[in-house]
């Protein structure tokens, strides 16, 4: 690899730098699909926040009825999708099953995006996957992206298309309402400890309606110089981006080598060239 990409241990990896006024940078082959791991997480909560948008969905209505067993319905009394959406739900990692009280705890749940869509599609009478294209693919123009299974893990898209996705998130209004954007990326139940996968224990596990929010967390993946507004999300797939709305700067970067020693490594590192380089 060679430019913000060198050194990298990875077969195949493909980057670009986005500001307000368009792509600033491209590296790797951007057309390039990856699997995008957790990196489907915050695409599956767009197309949430489109469905609160549009009516279909509620934030802060309980989640009950066909979406949720009656038995945990009554272990989890009062679960939104504001907590879902958040990871605050009480929801376990990767089963329906009660792990915390709602609202008490930070617990990072594939079950609860799962949930998720089942909500949406309840909700709307679309599967979840064609609701993601309809409401988010279509009108962003990602082309190449796809949702094949979990919203939770997985999607699939090239940096090309995932480039509107950031310049949505710089520059609101195709898909989502500036208000709506303002709230997703504020800290939602403010305070909650949590696990930060790959990174341990965070007194203070901010996050926001499907994006992760840096905070004053430490360790992380993105750079210390990143504002702590700075919001995103990485997968275990060996994927991330992120948004700094201080520095007016977002970057996405895709590779096909699992999360590891090497992507603690040379995340924050790239996070800091790209900022002293377009910030």
């Amino acid at each position: 690899m060679t430019g913000l990409l060198a050194g990298w241990p990875v077969a195949h990896a493909a980057l670009a730098v986005v500001t307000p006024d368009g792509v600033r940078y491209r590296e790797g082959d951007t057309a390039h699909r990856f699997w995008l791991a957790s990196v489907t997480k915050p695409l599956a909560g767009l197309a949430a926040l489109v469905a609160v948008q549009e009516g279909a969905v509620e934030l802060d209505a309980p989640v009950v009825g066909s979406c949720l067993p009656a038995s945990l319905d009554a272990e989890l009394p009062g679960v939104t999708l504001r907590h879902l959406l958040s990871h605050a739900s009480g929801l376990a990692p990767d089963k329906l099953a009660r792990a915390a009280a709602p609202g008490t705890r930070r617990i990072y749940s594939n079950a609860g995006f799962d949930l998720i869509g089942a909500l949406v599609t309840a909700a709307t009478e679309i599967p979840f996957a064609e609701y993601l294209a309809e409401a988010v693919f279509a009108p962003l123009g990602m082309r190449g992206a796809a949702l094949d299974g979990s919203p939770a893990r997985d999607g699939w898209a090239s940096v090309d298309d995932l480039v509107p996705v950031l310049a949505e998130l710089l520059s609101p209004g195709r898909v989502l309402d500036p208000a709506t954007l303002a709230e997703a990326v504020s800290v939602q139940f403010p305070s909650l400890p949590g696990v930060l996968p790959g990174y341990g224990s965070q007194a203070d596990n901010a996050w926001g309606l499907s994006f992760e929010i840096r905070a004053a967390k430490q360790p992380h993946w993105t750079s210390l110089e990143n504002s702590p507004g700075t919001y995103g999300h990485f997968g275990q797939g060996g994927t991330m981006f992120w948004v700094d709305p201080a520095a007016r700067l977002g970057v996405v970067a895709l590779a096909d080598e699992p999360f590891g020693q090497w992507a603690i490594d040379a995340w924050p590192v790239l996070s800091t060239e790209v900022l002293q380089q377009f910030g």
